[in-house]
């Protein structure tokens, strides 16, 4: 056991140190030119409500996006559903839906399947040659990733996971698709199990690539003859948004039934600017828990101030606040939980994400 601990963690140690490298070496101007930006979206509602500050020590089906090593914190069974109302005041209805489910499969290892899907709803089609919209019907985007993770806990102290994402983004004839890693380690120490680490790497993956008939077009060699040709366009690959995060927080015991968290998270992004997020959460007896964070990058308070939004390169930034309320189903110490998850988060436009959560525990 001591010997495949020590070659997984200096596995895992490689990986970070061979790729964190890539991951720091993106700079803002960059921006905007990765793709599949919903990679970076935190679908779930009670890890978002402090902003991501958590990432040393989330747990259940939150850390498929956190941190994939919490998964292996889980009793039995966990079970999560999110809704989000994405970029509310916007007037688009966009929303994300997710699904989360986390199995015990050994008495150390946790497996795990998330889905999230992006609701958008119909589009117009529009044409150079029809370009007023309702003559050609619509058609509706379709963004969903799958997560497929595995965790296992080392000893009391550390564990280490990793998750398979797949990716699929489509119109009616356009697709792409791929695929992406992620790899993480948590470590707890403390007299109390309060001292909480955490190192976590995204979206390490090939690039991506758009196919299908939408990239073709009916030309003519010389206008009005009837030599007609298909001319297919050429489409471009793109790299995915890799990001390293760095996580640590302590907990402050109050009593048998009470404990204030302070988080820190620092995230490294490939294509856009670095974020530092501070938490705070409050655990009253697991029963309610409140959460509040604060996000930082660089240049958010200049020219205009807070609210500039020339400045921002990432769609969360600020204040956010949640709550979670954890009802025990059952007498047992370790018996069934049902949880209520609440965030808002705050955004450079329009009135930010609300996001709700529902949770079972077993």
């Amino acid at each position: 056991m001591k010997r495949s601990f020590r070659y997984i963690t200096m596995s895992l140690v490689i990986l970070f140190g061979f790729t964190a490298s890539q991951a720091f070496a993106g700079n803002p101007d960059r921006s905007g030119q990765a793709g599949a930006p919903e990679l970076l979206i935190n679908p779930w509602a009670a890890s978002a409500g402090w902003g991501n500050a958590g990432m040393s020590l989330v747990h259940g089906v939150e850390a498929i996006y956190g941190n994939v090593a919490g998964i292996s914190a889980i009793n039995k069974l966990d079970v999560n559903f999110t809704y989000t109302s994405w970029l509310a005041g916007s007037g688009t209805g966009i929303n994300v839906s997710s699904f989360g489910l986390l199995a015990r499969v050994g008495e150390s290892s946790v497996l795990g399947l998330s889905f999230m899907t992006f609701g958008i709803g119909e589009i117009q089609v529009t044409t150079t040659s029809n370009p007023d919209p309702g003559t050609l019907g619509t058609f509706k985007p379709n963004i969903m990733n799958i997560n497929l993770s595995f965790a296992k806990s080392f000893s009391n102290s550390i564990s280490g996971g990793f998750n398979l994402k797949i990716i699929s983004e489509s119109i009616r004839d356009m697709r792409g698709t791929g695929v992406a890693i992620d790899a993480g380690i948590q470590y707890v120490t403390g007299p109390f199990d309060n001292v909480h680490f955490g190192i976590t790497l995204k979206n390490i993956g090939p690039t991506m690539k758009f196919s299908g008939d939408g990239l073709s077009y009916k030309a003519f060699l010389i206008q009005g003859t009837s030599n007609q040709f298909t001319v297919v366009q050429r489409a471009d690959e793109f790299e995915l948004p890799t990001q390293l995060s760095i996580a640590a927080a302590y907990d402050f015991v109050l009593g048998e039934t009470s404990r204030l968290t302070v988080a820190g998270n620092f995230s490294s992004n490939s294509f856009t600017k670095d974020q530092f997020t501070l938490g705070l959460q409050y655990n009253w007896n697991d029963i309610l828990m409140l959460r509040a964070g604060y996000t930082y990058e660089n240049g958010i308070w200049a020219k205009g101030g807070f609210q500039d939004a020339d400045e921002c390169m990432n769609v969360n930034r600020g204040l956010s606040a949640g709550l979670s309320v954890q009802a025990p189903l059952s007498k047992k110490e370790n018996g069934m939980k049902l949880a209520v998850d609440y965030a808002f988060r705050d955004t450079y436009a329009y009135k930010g994400h609300h996001s709700v959560g529902v949770r079972i525990i077993f």
